[in-house]
């Protein structure tokens, strides 16, 4: 096979760290990546990132790095036999670097039966996943690993990737491209190193060799709109649809959220991705404007993971509609994060002494739990007393959004706040 044959991307592997675009972050200088491999350490990883931005490659260069014996595996076609088979054979070898590529779609079996080797450091796994590894791998497995976050290639390194394609690949060499206007190259790639290798390449094979061709963004839109598939669920539609899902959703539109929906499910999509979002905005965008919205996305999440497709696609349309046409509220979803900010700026405060336990006698004796009020003491349940420490009092952290629901709990802190006036 000649190499214009092979894929560009394939073509411009890096065959070194040092040749890696982006992640500076991590496999810069001084990044702990980095001083980790340079001391002949590699633990076991999860790589947590969107599609494109090297998380295989940096991989293989690891185990590289390091003298091991590199395993590459998919989720997709890779069971527990499988897995334990090579287990079982790491014990003849250096302890072999195991990548596992979209490992967010390992059971919770395959999963389980990694954590003996990791533990024991028969290998050294590392994972891929495009997905948040909080939801998709399990603790046990999560806490032997640690998790390394890759980014989107942003605009510079996009350019700096495929000047040093033009320059280095001998196929593009005799296309003698100059790049007139990077904009819709930088675009259309959307973060994604495969993206932009392939879309260049695509251009190039348009361009007669061994004369002067000129890349501009007509040239990129054309060549692209021909051959970019209308939904990647990997890929840039897969963030620009359900971006217009969820908001479809916040905005009431049942239509426009089943539109999107479908668009998503024609695509291949993976419906539990589908309910976890609905999931997220049933609190993020419902919240107690109406609290039953999280307990249908919770039993929608459940039931399309026991179901499957195609008779999932009732309960995901079911539940979308629901969530489109309740109230609206982000009420709760601002006060957590002010919360967690005020939390950060005074973590040095103590628990007021009328708040703590006092399960001992000498807790006793110093005060804990003294001039404690139990509200059920009182008539309607409710006396007033201060719960917040001294420094923070009379602060608002969620505030009541005009809906019925929220408005009931907004007559309550009004009568705290009265009877607080009064005193």
């Amino acid at each position: 096979m000649s190499d214009t044959h092979i894929p560009l991307p394939e073509r411009l592997r890096p065959r070194d760290l040092s040749e890696i675009i982006g992640q500076d972050h991590l496999l810069g200088e001084h990044a702990p990546l980095r001083q980790m491999i340079d001391q002949g350490h590699l633990p076991s990883i999860i790589f947590w990132g969107p599609p494109g931005v090297g998380k295989t490659t940096i991989a293989l260069l690891l185990a590289q790095a390091v003298d091991r014996p590199f395993v590459s595996l998919s989720a997709l076609n890779t069971g527990v036999k499988e897995l334990r088979e090579i287990i079982a054979e790491s014990g003849d070898l250096l302890t072999p670097v195991v990548f596992i590529d979209e490992i967010h779609r390992f059971n919770k079996s395959q999963q389980d039966a990694l954590l003996n080797a990791v533990e024991k450091g028969k290998i050294t796994l590392i994972g891929a996943t495009t997905e948040n590894p909080s939801f998709e791998v399990n603790s046990a497995l999560l806490s032997r690993c640690q998790v390394y976050t890759l980014n989107v290639l942003d605009s510079a390194a996009i350019q700096n990737l495929i000047d040093r394609a033009i320059d280095s690949d001998s196929f593009l060499k005799q296309r003698h491209i100059h790049i007139e206007e990077y904009e819709a190259l930088i675009q259309f790639a959307a973060g994604d190193a495969r993206k932009a290798l392939n879309l260049i390449d695509l251009i190039a094979s348009t361009f007669e060799p061994d004369q002067e061709n000129i890349v501009t963004n007509a040239v990129t839109v054309k060549v692209a709109q021909q051959n970019i598939a209308r939904y990647d669920k990997s890929g840039e539609q897969h963030y620009d649809i359900i971006s217009a899902f969820i908001k479809s959703i916040r905005g009431s539109d049942p239509d426009a959220a089943l539109y999107w929906m479908a668009r998503m499910i024609k695509g291949g999509e993976d419906p539990v991705f589908i309910a976890r979002r609905m999931l997220i905005a049933a609190s993020e965008d419902i919240g107690n404007s109406n609290p039953n919205a999280l307990l249908l996305a919770g039993e929608c999440f459940r039931s399309v993971q026991a179901v499957g497709m195609p008779e999932a696609r009732i309960i995901l349309g079911q539940c979308a509609v629901y969530l489109a046409t309740s109230p609206k509220s982000n009420s709760t979803y601002l006060a957590i994060d002010r919360a967690l900010a005020l939390a950060e700026k005074t973590a040095n405060l103590p628990v007021p002494l009328h708040l703590r336990n006092a399960p001992t006698k000498l807790m006793k004796q110093q005060g804990y739990g003294a001039d404690y009020l139990y509200p059920h003491h009182y008539p309607e349940h409710f006396v007033l007393q201060e719960y917040l420490p001294p420094e923070l009092k009379g602060t608002k952290l969620y505030e009541f959004s005009r809906n019925k629901r929220e408005v009931e709990g907004e007559r309550l802190q009004q009568r705290r706040w009265q009877q607080d006036q009064q005193q």
